[in-house]
């Protein structure tokens, strides 16, 4: 039984932590500037074929940092020049706060049924 309770605090402390803090991801956002290209509302970004990050799904965000970290000839990598470096410099617990931000604030993205 006590086992079963301590695998269920684990549990439980990492889904907090995977969920981010949306205070620190505004600070994040503010000192790495990414408002520069993806608009100070996150809506508006300064070229068209930026994505509008607000109101984004949060694990997507997580996946596509991540994926802009691991670059070119990796599985699940990406590539942009931009973007390969801003999320080098990103830590784990930055790229889960700045997530947590981002997927907070509304945005104008649309879903269709």
């Amino acid at each position: 039984m006590k086992k079963l309770f301590v695998a269920g605090l684990a549990v439980l402390s990492m889904n907090v932590w995977a969920s981010g803090d949306v205070e620190a991801g505004k600070a994040a956002v503010a000192r790495h500037g990414c408002a520069a290209c993806h608009g100070s509302d996150f809506n508006s970004p300064i070229d068209p074929s930026y994505p509008k990050l607000a109101g984004q799904h949060q694990d997507y965000l997580v996946h596509a940092l991540i994926a802009y970290q691991r670059g070119a000839g990796v599985m699940n990598g990406r590539v942009h020049a931009i973007m390969g470096g801003q999320a080098k410099a990103l830590s784990s617990t930055e790229i889960h706060d700045i997530a947590a931000y981002l997927h907070s604030l509304p945005g104008s993205l649309v879903l269709r049924k």
